[in-house]
């Protein structure tokens, strides 16, 4: 494990806290949220901490990857959908005709965002639309649990699954640069250190 790769993973584990939050509360952390859904659009990005528009941006991720980490505080249902996550990233990357038709759709998304914002209803509505034509067909499906009447809230599930595709947009990342599964296993003290790392200095660098 490294700083990148924690980064990375931290990516999607607020990407699948966000979809939590918004699964059982109907409302989430905004300003993570932003940065998750940015994070989809900055494909050609020089660093991976730019790729979430600095390490702050993926502050509540690597929060949760802590907590996670920690089998004391770990809320299971955010660790069930940042594993499913991960082994859909898996089949994805099999499957070129969706890499594809995902691409093109983020390109077309980028255009409402640069208009609207990236957490428009306008833009979480294409990208949610875009998640459902392309990961939402494949297996293993990410479940998400919550409030019923939550989940019946159009505009919810539409922020739900574009938290999604921002989890697996750094799960991408987290495969490009050597993110394996068996490290969860194998690595999670020395990830969680990291990430404890990533926090402190994330906390001075905003002041």
């Amino acid at each position: 494990m490294n700083e990148d790769r924690v980064l990375a993973l931290a990516g999607v584990f607020q990407g699948c806290a966000l979809a939590h939050q918004l699964a059982t509360r109907g409302s989430c952390d905004e300003t993570a949220l932003e940065h998750s859904l940015a994070s989809i659009f900055r494909i050609d990005a020089d660093s991976v901490p730019d790729v979430f528009g600095g390490i702050a941006g993926a502050r509540m991720g690597l929060r949760t990857l802590t907590e996670q980490f920690d089998d004391t505080r770990h809320e299971l249902a955010i660790a069930r959908m940042a594993v499913t996550v991960l082994r859909v990233e898996r089949t994805l990357s099999g499957r070129q005709r969706l890499v594809k038709q995902l691409q093109e759709g983020i390109v077309q998304a980028q255009r409402q965002a640069d208009h609207f914002g990236c957490t428009h209803a306008t833009v979480t509505a294409r990208l949610a639309d875009l998640y459902t034509a392309t990961i939402s067909t494949l297996r293993p499906r990410v479940m998400v649990s919550g409030s019923p009447l939550l989940l019946q809230q159009q505009n919810v599930v539409e922020r739900i699954r574009a938290s999604l595709l921002a989890a697996v947009r750094a799960a991408v990342l987290w495969r490009q640069i050597g993110g394996r599964q068996w490290q969860l296993i194998f690595k999670r003290k020395q990830a969680a250190m990291l990430a404890r790392g990533l926090l402190t200095g994330a906390t001075l660098d905003s002041g």
